[in-house]
């Protein structure tokens, strides 16, 4: 089974820094670092390290085909990804001491997917193939729509969140991976406990994954309503944390797992990664994972 990734690839511009730069204040770095990003590709890069097969759709500027080697190198399929003029997609990233950061996004190539290039990779879906998208590129709602006609299993990860589109999509999901405060905007509460609920009254079929940061995960639908605790550990950088815990949990998920213990081997995930600077290079290998949840018990 494979996992078709249609989502962003960035470049990320990373800077370390005492406290996030004030209106009128010029500031000068601790450190920089340049490296690959961007949520699609980083989700990718999870599902590698995480052993999935992973096929990344996405669009990069022809002048950057170093990204393109950096994403082979972790084991991600890169024949469907578009080289384009624009430029690439792009993030500056200001990291604390405390392990806050604070990003702007440029969209760059990223907003350059075609239709015909999202309908030739969905015509390669095979029973049981997932299809994963996130909120960094174009034609996302026309994605999920032939997704779902395709017969793939859907996942989304609607960040940026966009809770109108997000809302009009829902239909066409299978899994929805939000946050607390994305899950509260989409069933137009102030609540966890009752966006819990609102969700899947409102749409039945709907299974929803919601992270709650150090607090782990809770994933509820009409049936089911799991929470799994998060790993304490001493975080340096929570920029991948939730790319990682995704690409980890669909990988378990596609290899058959229950709920439970991929959103455990998920949470363990990320667990390393916060405690390792940048993104795509925080993300630890199955094997590390695999060490970490034995020494945990």
């Amino acid at each position: 089974m494979t996992v078709f990734n249609i989502g962003s690839i960035n470049i990320d511009h990373l800077y370390q820094v005492d406290h996030f730069v004030r209106p009128g204040e010029t500031m000068s770095s601790t450190s920089y670092q340049q490296v690959l990003g961007g949520k699609g590709a980083n989700q990718s890069v999870a599902l590698a390290k995480a052993q999935a097969e992973v096929k990344h759709v996405g669009a990069l500027c022809c002048a950057d085909q170093h990204i393109l080697q950096q994403l082979q190198e972790y084991g991600v399929n890169t024949d469907h990804i578009a080289k384009v003029e624009e430029v690439s997609g792009h993030a500056i990233i200001q990291l604390t001491p405390s392990a806050e950061n604070s990003i702007i996004l440029h969209a760059g190539a990223n907003h350059k997917l075609t239709k015909s290039q999202v309908e030739y990779v969905l015509a390669l879906v095979q029973g049981g193939d997932w299809v994963l998208l996130q909120n960094e590129t174009n034609l996302v709602a026309e994605t999920l729509q032939m997704a779902q006609r395709a017969g793939a299993k859907v996942a989304f990860n609607p960040a940026p969140m966009d809770a109108d589109l997000t809302r009009k999509v829902l239909p066409y999901i299978d899994l929805l991976i939000v946050n607390e405060v994305e899950a509260m905007d989409l069933a137009e509460t102030d609540s966890i406990e009752k966006a819990t609920q609102i969700l899947p009254e409102q749409y039945p079929e709907l299974a929803v994954m919601m992270t709650l940061g150090k607090d782990g995960v809770r994933y509820f639908s009409q049936q089911e309503d799991i929470k799994v605790d998060a790993f304490k550990v001493e975080a340096k950088d929570t920029t991948a944390a939730g790319d990682t815990f995704i690409g980890f949990c669909l990988a378990e998920l596609e290899r058959g797992s229950d709920f439970e213990t991929a959103m455990r081997t998920a949470c363990a995930a990320s667990a390393i990664a916060v405690t390792r600077l940048g993104a795509a290079p925080s993300i630890p290998t199955l094997d590390e994972v695999t060490e970490f949840i034995a020494k945990q018990s």
